[in-house]
């Protein structure tokens, strides 16, 4: 599978089979992400690989957190605080194209709440990664760990695994601290879904649009 190939397969996967991922693969994924770029080569990521039983016990806090209704706050602001166009109506399209792929109607608020849970349990995937940075570090160290990021994704694809990004995985990050013995002011980026993808899964079936390239890109001569 050559690189274009991979971005153009890779997506966000929300269902996963009960099948576990050799400890030996997820190595060599990471093996490849590292070689992505960063700034003065300050390399930021620190990656955490949960599994089993730390992971059934991790998510179980995270779900009963939001179960009980405390307050998400990520170390950082991920999303604007006044949505405005085209980002507001990409955003709402996005939502509305997961519960119509599930069958779940705007007004069954238990099953949309039971849908949004599942990402404090990775989907049930096997694997979940967390991605932490030290504190003192500045905004380009999250251009270079979207570089990595994305460098491990494509690299999952080619090992014929499925990933999904996850920023709800940082939404209570004390707790995640906690439990993984991180400092309290490291900076939890984001979580991962990690695992082979149930392919017979309605969730998985659908994709969000991109705008082509003429859209976003201009050209000077």
């Amino acid at each position: 599978m050559n690189v274009i190939e991979a971005l153009n397969q890779r997506k966000s996967t929300r269902a996963f089979l009960k099948q576990d991922v050799d400890k030996a693969v997820i190595e060599e994924i990471l093996d490849a992400a590292r070689h992505a770029p960063s700034g003065a080569n300050t390399q930021p990521w620190q990656v955490v690989v949960v599994t089993g039983e730390k992971k059934r016990k991790l998510e179980q806090k995270l779900e009963a957190a939001f179960s009980d209704g405390i307050e998400a706050k990520m170390d950082y602001l991920y999303y604007p605080t006044e949505w405005s166009e085209p980002y507001k109506s990409r955003r709402v399209a996005c939502g509305m194209e997961l519960y119509r792929a599930l069958h779940i109607a705007r007004e069954d608020k238990q099953r949309r709440r039971d849908q949004w849970a599942a990402n404090y349990r990775a989907f049930d995937a096997p694997v979940a990664l967390f991605f932490f940075m030290d504190a003192g570090l500045q905004t380009g160290s999250f251009m270079d760990y979207g570089m990595f990021l994305q460098s491990l994704m494509l690299a999952a694809v080619d090992k014929g695994l499925a990933t999904c990004p996850q920023a709800a995985l940082a939404e209570y990050p004390a707790l995640v601290k906690q439990e993984l013995g991180y400092p309290e002011n490291s900076i939890l980026i984001c979580g991962m879904a990690l695992g082979y993808e149930n392919r017979d899964a309605a969730i998985n079936h659908y994709r969000m649009p991109r705008d082509e390239v003429s859209a976003f890109a201009r050209f000077f001569e």
